[in-house]
C-alpha cells in the first residue's frame, strides 16, 4: 500500500509540473506587456541621451 501511494504522489507531482509548462492567453499578453514597456522605456532614454549629446551636455546619462 505505501509504493501505491508513492506512486500516486510523484504522478500527481508530475502531472501537476507538466501542466506547468504551457503558457496560456494571460502569460503571452503579460509578456508582451512587459516588452512594450521595455521597448518604450529604451526610446525615452535614447531620445533623453541624443538631447543631451545635441546640447553639448557633459553628462549624456538620462
Amino acid at each position: 500500500m505505501a509504493r501505491f501511494m508513492t506512486l500516486l504522489t510523484a504522478a500527481v507531482f508530475t502531472v501537476g509540473l507538466s501542466a506547468c509548462d504551457t503558457d496560456g492567453p494571460a502569460e503571452n499578453a503579460g509578456e508582451s506587456m512587459d516588452n512594450a514597456a521595455t521597448d518604450t522605456g529604451n526610446a525615452i532614454e535614447d531620445a533623453c541621451e541624443n538631447v543631451k549629446e545635441g546640447a553639448g551636455a557633459d553628462d549624456t546619462d538620462c
